[in-house]
Order: C-alpha cells, then structure tokens, then sequence
C-alpha cells in the first residue's frame, strides 16, 4: 500500500497596515448622528469633489469612536460595486462594533437609488450574522448635501 503523499499547507495570518494618518482632531470623538458622520466622511475623503463613485466606510468601537477609515471601492460615474463580505472583512478585521458606510453621488443628487436601498438591507442582514451593527449609511451630494438611511428610518427594519 503506498502512503498518500503530505500537502503543505500555507501557515497564515493577517495583520492590518497603517497606509497613512489623517490630521482631523475630530477623528477620536464618538459620532452622535448623521451630521458629524457625513461631516467626517467629507473631510477624510473630499467625497463631494470626486468624479466617479467612491464607497468608503468609518469603523467604529463600542463607543462610537472612530477606529479606522476604509475605501471599499471606487467604480464609475454613476455606480460603484459594494459587497457585503468586503465591508465587515475589513470591520472584523480591526474587531468593529458598528460601521458608517459612506459613498458620493456625483450626479450631485444625494437621493437614494433602488441600488442603494438594496445594498442597505443586505448590509443589515450580514451585520446581523457578524455582530456588526451598520449605523448609518449615508449617500453625498453636490456641495456635501447628503442623505442618511437612519434619519430616514431605513436601518429600523
């Protein structure tokens, strides 16, 4: 009887990188609405100034206090691909709370689409699976104008 030949498997770990810092002395608060997390997005990723669509997210520790920002994706002029399972990698990678996901709409409109209200609930659903709350979503406008999925009440389902 020949003896089955050992396949090496590959020892792994995973580590998060500091890509850069960002000066914002608000970073370290805890965000108590939509306002001053639309206001944070703006500011670490100018989301009103760019020309395709960027989805972004702010991590978030048990006290609402910023623990990471992330870019998600960056698509075209007017849609930008967003999986669940790329948004809580990244949450569960720096043992997140809740999460902010945040994305422009370069037509100026911050109006939510269909795509979006459909990204909402799958992010709802997959926040429930992994502990991760999603605390808002929020889409940005023309001259930072913005719309919020919890002051809609959108998150509440």
């Amino acid at each position: 009887m020949t003896e089955k030949p050992k396949r090496e498997m590959p020892l792994l770990s995973l580590k998060v990188v500091r890509e850069s810092g960002c000066d914002y002395e608000e970073t370290h608060r805890k965000i108590t609405g939509p306002d001053e997390a639309a206001r944070m997005l703006e500011h670490v990723f100018a989301l009103s100034e760019m020309a395709e669509e960027v989805a972004c997210m702010i991590t978030l520790d048990t006290k609402n206090q910023p623990t990471g920002f992330w870019i998600i994706s960056v698509g075209s002029l007017n849609e930008s691909i967003v999986h669940p399972r790329e948004v809580f990698k990244r949450a569960m990678l720096v043992n997140s709370c809740g999460i902010i996901l945040g994305h422009n709409h370069p037509s100026g409109d911050p109006s939510f689409s269909p795509q979006d209200r459909n990204l909402i609930q799958r992010l709802l659903d997959a926040g429930k699976i992994v502990g991760i709350k999603l605390m808002d979503f929020i889409a940005v406008g023309a001259g930072g104008s913005c719309e919020s999925a919890s002051r809609q009440g959108l998150l509440s389902r």
